[in-house]
């Protein structure tokens, strides 16, 4: 079997191989349609499939599209152990839910965000306090999402950009740009000012199928970070916490975690992992970011910049949003064998250790 052909080129397409790749593995289905529609004018839709006893004292949580274009890796990864028969020789005890696109418009759209502008991994905090401050992303706002998106803006963007390198460092740069932000709803790492719709269906989903569930892995699907291929193993939990320590015991030595600067990733607020143990509070919670390589840092930046203003000044329809499309698709989508047969060994490993790990303490 070749796993690129577990990949798509497309939303429509992959939901479809999901829907079929999971209904031949005998998975019990749900569909939680999105109030938006798909630039061909179909249907968004978050799937759920599950596989085994529905009262298994552990479940592996399998997510993909948490950043919409990002799905492309995560939908393939699913597809791929569903087509080598993964849900037939589960181990006793534990079950599997695979979450199809949480973030269907921005899979369907070619975006990071959410229907709202959000970065789904940045709306995980609790609105009713005030939120985070990111006083360096303030700083630079302009200078990331210009009004125009010319030759020239983008010259004096990168100026500035590398101005904030040379007085504060590349790590806070990164650190201002992608931590995460709740001051400007067009810009990009938007956290919303609220919670989104992807976010409450992924909480429905938790508390409508994990709520008698000991322990939980969980695997989240990401891209753009790091080389191409590579998937790091990332934990929001710091180095010597519980959550990492079993990770570490899971999958090995190379997990990293962002809070302890050990990883690719900066140091976010909000994200889903670590929303996680909330919503389960009576679970075992071990989560990990399987976060796949695919170009430079300031390429995949320069896409996304290009994207917020498209969609903030643009027409993603035109011959230049096109184009910006086709950038975005790139930077987070390796659409080429190796890379898809990276993802796919990659995947099968960690969902191999997880499953492991949750069978050992049953």
């Amino acid at each position: 079997m070749n796993s690129a052909d577990s990949f798509s080129n497309d939303y429509p397409a992959a939901r479809a191989k999901f829907i079929t790749a999971a209904s031949d593995q005998g998975g019990a289905i749900e569909t939680v349609s999105h109030p938006e529609r798909g630039p061909d004018g179909g249907e968004l839709a978050t799937d759920i499939a599950w596989f085994g006893e529905r009262s298994a004292p552990a479940v592996l949580v399998l997510i993909s599209g948490t950043h919409g274009v990002e799905g492309f890796c995560g939908s393939g990864a699913q597809v791929d152990w569903l087509r080598r028969g993964g849900a037939d020789s589960l181990p006793k005890g534990v079950a599997v839910m695979m979450v199809h696109a949480v973030n269907p418009y921005g899979f369907a759209w070619l975006r990071r965000v959410t229907h709202e502008n959000v970065d789904l991994n940045r709306n995980w905090i609790d609105f009713t306090k005030p939120a985070p401050a990111n006083p360096g992303y303030v700083e630079l706002a302009e200078a990331i999402c210009p009004q125009d998106w010319t030759d020239a803006s983008q010259a004096t963007g990168m100026q500035a950009l590398g101005g904030y390198v040379a007085a504060h460092g590349a790590i806070a740069m990164q650190q201002a740009v992608s931590g995460g932000q709740y001051t400007h709803p067009k810009g990009i790492f938007f956290g919303g000012d609220g919670p989104t719709w992807s976010r409450k269906t992924q909480a429905a989903i938790f508390q409508t199928y994990l709520q008698g569930t000991a322990r939980v892995g969980i695997i989240d699907y990401h891209t753009g970070l790091g080389q191409w291929g590579y998937g790091e193993q990332i934990v929001t939990d710091p180095k010597g916490g519980p959550g990492f320590d079993r990770a570490r015991q899971w999958y090995g030595a190379s997990v990293t975690s962002p809070s302890s600067g050990t990883s690719t990733s900066a140091d976010i607020v909000g994200d889903g992992l670590s929303a996680a143990p909330h919503l389960l509070p009576l679970a075992e919670v071990t989560g990990m970011a399987l976060e796949v390589g695919t170009k430079d840092t300031m390429s995949v930046l320069q896409a996304l910049r290009a994207d917020a203003w498209l969609h903030a000044h643009g027409d993603p329809m035109n011959a230049q949003g096109r184009r910006i499309k086709a950038e975005i698709r790139d930077a987070f989508y390796g659409d080429a064998d190796d890379w898809k047969g990276m993802v796919a060994g990659q995947s099968l490993l960690a969902i191999k250790q997880a499953l492991a790990a949750l069978t050992k303490g049953n």
